[in-house]
């Protein structure tokens, strides 16, 4: 029994704001609703990346900045099905670049999947998967001295405070070298009318995605969720730029967690916070890497302006 699992449920619950963290949706089952997810009309997110993709995919190969002489890793944090990388790794290999991919996912469901799918599509490209706490494996790879472009997409940083997302960037500084690059997928901040469908789309997929949590705590911990007496209510303030995913008790109730051992009550309405997705511009995301080890070198952006893949690179250790 995953005893983090424990821990971070039991302490999202005890709180006065309860909340969960958005990690735990990706069991197997959530790995297959969030691709779902990703072909949903509403979803702009994926469709807006993979058209940058598709139409700048040269031009983000060019920013790296890599010497077709010199062996790299491409490191990719949150690989999930690979379905915009693969277009990277296809244009790096036809270019006559030299590289490991190296996928990088706390689901060892997904990189299963991915690197089975690669080898059925892509043999000539050389998988070496990692599962596990992204620092942990970069520290490992740190040493090997290969110049290193690591790939952070589909705005996962959004899923984290300004502050927790200037101190995830600086960490990854402390495991990368001078000159090495991330590619920075991030959402751009637009109106609710675009936002907010993205995360209720009109089929209910979204909302089976977040209810899988609470199925995965039952399944899991041996909890005793009534899942048709919570609802999937999610927020957005343009203002703020942040939209917000909450599971809502629809009735006072209480429930038993036996691997805990211990009820939590929730009266009606009551909210579990389970994600944050933050919306960026170009002032935001510089706020956030002001002291960091990294700046913004290029940027690339759909037609519509929905999205934004920025390449940051490492800088010496002198600078901010």
């Amino acid at each position: 029994m995953n005893k983090n699992f424990i821990d971070d449920v039991d302490s999202g619950l005890s709180q006065l704001n309860k909340k969960l963290p958005s990690k735990y949706f990706y069991d197997e089952k959530g790995d297959a609703l969030f691709v779902e997810i990703m072909g949903l009309e509403e979803y702009y997110l994926t469709r807006s990346e993979m058209a940058i993709f598709d139409t700048q995919i040269e031009e983000i190969i060019a920013g790296f900045q890599l010497d077709k002489t010199r062996y790299f890793d491409l490191i990719e944090l949150g690989a999930g099905d690979g379905s915009k990388t693969q277009k990277l790794l296809s244009a790096l290999s036809q270019n006559g670049y030299h590289y490991d991919y190296v996928p990088i996912d706390i689901s060892r469901n997904a990189l299963t999947q991915l690197e089975q799918s690669l080898q059925q599509k892509m043999p000539q490209v050389n998988v070496k998967p990692q599962h596990g706490d992204y620092f942990e494996i970069l520290e490992t790879l740190k040493y090997d001295h290969r110049p290193k472009v690591l790939l952070f997409l589909g705005s996962n940083l959004g899923n984290m405070s300004d502050e927790l997302a200037t101190e995830f960037i600086h960490s990854l500084g402390v495991n990368l070298n001078l000159g090495d690059k991330i590619l920075l997928g991030v959402d751009i901040i637009k109106p609710a009318s675009v936002v907010l469908p993205a995360y209720n789309d009109a089929q209910g997929v979204t909302r089976a995605f977040n209810l899988n949590l609470l199925h995965r705590i039952n399944t899991e911990l041996g909890a005793n969720f009534d899942l048709s007496c919570f609802e999937h209510t999610p927020e957005y303030s343009e203002d703020e730029g942040i939209a917000k995913s909450y599971l809502t008790s629809l009735v006072s109730q209480t429930v038993s967690i036996k691997a805990i051992g211990k009820d939590y009550h929730f009266e009606s309405g009551e909210k579990i916070h389970t994600e944050i997705s933050r919306k960026y511009d170009d002032k935001i995301l510089s706020h956030i890497l002001k002291t960091t080890r990294f700046s913004i070198t290029d940027k690339f952006t759909d037609s519509k302006g929905y999205f934004c893949d920025y390449i940051l690179t490492r800088l010496n250790d002198a600078n901010p």
